[in-house]
């Protein structure tokens, strides 16, 4: 294969001007990348490597995912919320030899041939050329131990953009996430980007989300993606007013009907739907019908994506997926089929299916198995209701029991909160098991999300 025939981010920047990569403080131009570095240079030094990127922000990865990618071997993406205690253990799993990073002091001590800093592009006469097509290793998020390695191809991971160019004379999309683009759902976003003809807007960890709005209003955003929880906040905010995407996307988590009601009636005239995708199994497909679930025509329906259900868990095989777990005494990816069992639990329900729950994610309720987002569907079904968390309390009488935080909208008062309280207790009823049913609902005023826009789920 020769090197034009290669896969590389940078041979898709092309000569359109007014496309950009922007956080909250630079703009950079992507036409202008062509005779520039943020690697002052040096990157045709990473050729064959196997490479860790590891950055203080966003923008400086995203620059330098364009830069190494067919050059380096290898490339893996360190999450903001990496433990350096796990470095070491990562390098020697992933066969680590160089790192380009902003904070060299996080690798003091370990052994690494060779390591560049990063800085924000600056002309340069020699710039790294595409010569392989490079492994991407992405790592698994939720889990308190030391994070899988994942190993993807450029193909593989835009397997979901073919057609996303802009059509000769359309506008150019720009692209917005509030996922880390470090992690898979938020490379998703990048890749559409770069891959896609459009510019990138990135989102900060410290920015207020009324400051990030505002910004994503002026740099004209169109096309902005999220998981559940972050776009609940956002309507919760108040700072949706003025806000007008043309194109809103959730995943990663459970996209259950009142937050696609609710983006529907902030963003009436916004195409609105919800992917399923995981780091293991890449993109499975994509949901434009604004109802929650999919439906049952697109299990063993041939295809790009090949998707069963085997005891309630979602099964995909597809081109789009990751080829393989990596690292010492690394697990196999697939069955023996080329399945990724991707934990998803998944109930029919005449002909569509509905998540009901992650299978590692169920909790005890006195010796009884429940999926927490199966109540917390009921409970964000209350109209006052923004965003909820089940789980399981230790009980001296029945061993364990359901208590769930609530978030209400703003402005209720006591009398009113012990009637919503009622109210999401009675549906609960309606249509929960007994044991399903929450024993304490507890207003709060707010939920904590990972790093990943996940809701955070500790115990009781």
């Amino acid at each position: 294969m020769s090197p034009r025939e290669i896969f590389a981010l940078r041979d898709r920047l092309g000569p359109v001007a007014g496309r950009t990569i922007s956080d909250p403080r630079h703009v950079i131009a992507l036409s202008a990348l062509d005779a520039q570095s943020c690697l002052g240079g040096f990157g045709n030094e990473l050729a064959g490597r196997a490479v860790l990127l590891a950055t203080s922000g966003q923008l400086l990865a995203g620059l330098a995912m364009i830069e190494i990618d067919g050059v380096a071997q290898r490339m893996l993406l360190c999450p903001p919320d990496l433990k350096d205690d796990h470095l070491a253990s990562i390098m020697i799993d992933a066969d680590i030899d160089a790192v380009v990073t902003d904070q060299p002091e996080r690798f003091a001590g370990l052994a690494v041939d060779l390591m560049l800093t990063i800085t924000l592009p600056q002309p340069v006469d020699v710039r790294a050329q595409t010569s392989r097509a490079t492994e991407w290793l992405m790592l698994t998020s939720g889990t308190s131990g030391v994070p899988k390695i994942v190993g993807h191809t450029l193909d593989g991971l835009c397997g979901a953009m073919i057609g996303d160019s802009p059509a000769p004379g359309a506008a150019i999309p720009v692209w917005a996430t509030f996922y880390d683009i470090r992690r898979y759902g938020g490379l998703q976003i990048f890749l559409r980007a770069i891959v896609g003809g459009g510019s990138m807007v990135l989102s900060d960890a410290d920015e207020p989300l009324a400051d990030h709005i505002i910004r994503l209003n002026a740099r004209g955003v169109t096309h902005m993606s999220g998981t559940p929880s972050h776009w609940r906040k956002l309507l919760m905010s108040g700072s949706a007013a003025g806000f007008a995407p043309r194109y809103v996307r959730l995943s990663g988590e459970i996209a259950d009907q009142p937050v696609l009601d609710g983006l529907s009636h902030a963003f009436p005239a916004a195409s609105i739907g919800h992917a399923y995708a995981s780091t293991e199994a890449g993109v499975g497909f994509a949901v434009n019908d604004g109802k929650e679930g999919f439906p049952a025509a697109l299990i063993g329906q041939a295809g790009a994506v090949d998707m069963k259900v085997v005891d309630g868990s979602l099964r995909i095989r597809s081109k789009r997926a990751a080829h393989a777990y990596v690292g010492r005494d690394a697990a196999a990816l697939t069955d023996d089929g080329g399945f990724v069992d991707t934990g998803d639990m998944v109930e029919l329900r005449g002909d569509r299916y509905y998540f009901v729950g992650r299978r590692n994610g169920i909790i005890n309720v006195g010796g009884l198995k429940v999926h927490p987002e199966e109540i917390e569907a009921v409970i964000n079904s209350h109209p006052e209701v923004r965003m909820s968390r089940a789980k399981s309390r230790r009980s001296p009488i029945t061993g364990g029991i359901v208590v769930a935080d609530v978030v209400l909208a703003e402005g209720r008062d006591a009398a009113r909160c012990a009637a919503i309280r009622s109210e999401i207790v009675a549906e609960c009823r309606a249509k929960l098991a007994t044991h399903k049913v929450p024993a304490v609902i507890r207003f709060v005023a707010a939920l904590d999300v990972t790093p990943a826009g996940k809701l955070a789920r500790a115990d009781a």
